[in-house]
């Protein structure tokens, strides 16, 4: 597969996800759901390493785990409520096509970036920046919500979590942005 037919394939796979984050969310949440695939795409065009997995193993786990650990906090403190009524944009049923399709495609597809690391596939290189970048960017958002309530700044459900998640998914993204010995430039 050519480097230019993985990139198209990787981009319609980003122009989905921000296509169903729009059916399931509305226009604000989308918007909020580009920052991460859509800057990961970027940042994996741009950027010429495709290290092995094993440079990335660690941030990844740590972020995966944190990752389930901050869908928790979300759920337990009313996120989406919340989100809701910041965007008027009421919170998809959880048995919504869009919003399984959006679960499966993205959280389904950030699972398989082991697998195709080690096989030095580049669409898991793809996949593991929109992870991080989602990870480490989009979940940034939580800090600006409340700006958005009519209440004094404070916690805004999920906000927890995020002081130690963005910054491991940004130690995946300085581990996937620098060379080391396993490192392979694109041709």
């Amino acid at each position: 597969m050519t480097n230019a037919s993985v990139h198209t394939i990787a981009f319609l796979f980003t122009a989905l996800i921000l296509i169903l984050g729009y059916v399931s969310f509305g226009f604000w949440t989308a918007l909020i759901f580009t920052s991460g695939f859509l800057t990961g795409f970027i940042l994996w065009v741009l950027t010429p390493y495709r290290p092995s997995f094993q440079r990335i193993k660690v941030p990844f786990w740590l972020v995966m785990g944190l990752f389930a650990a901050h869908r928790v906090e979300e759920k337990v403190t009313g996120f989406f409520g919340r989100l809701a009524e910041i965007t008027q944009v009421r919170t998809p049923e959880i048995t919504s096509i869009p919003l399984i399709m959006l679960v499966l495609l993205s959280v389904g597809a950030w699972l398989a970036v082991p697998v195709l690391m080690r096989h030095r596939n580049p669409f898991g290189h793809y996949l593991a920046w929109t992870f991080f970048s989602a990870m480490g960017i989009t979940e940034l958002a939580h800090f600006s919500f409340p700006f958005f309530t009519n209440e004094p700044y404070g916690y805004f459900p999920g906000m927890l979590s995020v002081t130690v998640l963005a910054p491991l998914a940004w130690w995946g993204m300085h581990r996937l942005s620098n060379p080391d010995h396993n490192s392979s430039a694109i041709a």
